[in-house]
């Protein structure tokens, strides 16, 4: 059951990536494709009706982390509490943004808001990276479940290089969305935002794997379980069919991107197994799958609550897309 629910984990992350991924994607975009205040609304209103109910999905990743796995949640947020303290705090300064931008006719104040949104969008994806990057690679962690670092221990070259593979690969599924979403000149830059981005992207894939290679034992683990590189041949593909399907059908290329982010989480997540928060320190401090979950009560009674709550959700998130 325990692993049933790691399998949840890493579903609910990469569902939070590819939804608010866009999201995230287009506000950093913004200060580089929009040239006037219009096409700046545009891409507000691109992501207004959805924002919100995306972020729903950061918060149901959180409560399974501290439902299924307390001891790994408890390591985690105490390890990651720097990066994570101001990723909440730019989430919630890009959610003012969206409700104060328009409540004056100020020039100061809607660039400050404008300002605000781009921050809000662009530290989260870098943050969200370095924190991730980090865990594939492990945290030093005692015994005890005691960090011993700070926040620039977490800004290595291999977490960076995690960063900017989220800043990119947020940005180029953002393009896409953007250009499903807009029309005119905004449309075509984002197609052409879409296009540069692509290659870069690939660069970045290429790098992290690289990097993976020298800074993780992350291959050493996914010989023990190969079905994790059906996960990166999947996002490889996904990447490639988004590319061939951007001259197209735009909402292919997105779901490519899509289908890119699935991949590559689970090929990344999948790549700690049993871990879920490694020791740099000595491995046998790692909390993993059986010894950080919760009993299996807990977890049973968990799914039967997931099964029912889970498809509401998806549902509804259906609809307003949909709509």
């Amino acid at each position: 059951m325990a692993t049933v629910w790691f399998i949840l984990w890493m579903l609910l992350w990469a569902v939070y990536f590819i939804l608010d991924g866009f999201d995230l994607g287009m506000g950093t975009l913004m200060p580089f494709i929009a040239s006037d205040d219009h096409e700046r609304r545009v891409i507000y209103n691109a992501q207004g009706p959805y924002w919100d109910g995306n972020e729903v999905w950061l918060i149901t990743a959180g409560g399974a982390t501290f439902a299924a796995f307390p001891h790994a949640y408890a390591v985690m947020f105490s390890a990651l509490y720097a990066p994570l303290l101001l990723l909440l705090f730019c989430l919630i300064f890009r959610a003012v943004a969206f409700e104060f931008r328009g409540k004056r006719d100020s020039r100061a104040w809607v660039l400050c808001w404008d300002a605000c949104m781009v921050l809000g969008s662009f530290l989260p994806a870098l943050l969200l990276g370095v924190a991730f990057a980090n865990l594939f690679m492990g945290i030093p962690i005692d015994g005890d479940g005691v960090y011993h670092g700070n926040l620039l221990k977490l800004l290595n070259p291999y977490g960076l290089a995690g960063g900017l593979l989220f800043v990119l690969m947020f940005c180029y599924h953002g393009a896409l969305w953007l250009e499903m979403k807009s029309e005119g000149a905004l449309r075509s830059k984002a197609m052409t935002a879409a296009r540069a981005l692509w290659p870069l992207v690939l660069s970045a894939v290429l790098l992290f794997l690289a990097l993976s290679g020298a800074y993780t034992g992350m291959f050493e683990r996914i010989a023990q379980h190969p079905v994790s590189w059906a996960a990166l041949a999947i996002a490889v593909l996904g990447l490639i069919a988004s590319r061939l399907a951007l001259e197209g059908s735009t909402v292919a290329a997105w779901t490519g991107s899509a289908v890119f982010i699935l991949g590559l989480t689970f090929f990344g997540v999948s790549g700690m197994y049993p871990g879920i928060i490694l020791s740099s320190i000595d491995p046998a401090y790692s909390v993993t799958v059986f010894n950080g979950a919760s009993s299996p009560l807990t977890l049973t009674i968990m799914l039967a609550v997931a099964l029912c709550a889970v498809p509401v959700v998806i549902l509804y998130q259906a609809w307003v897309y949909w709509t």
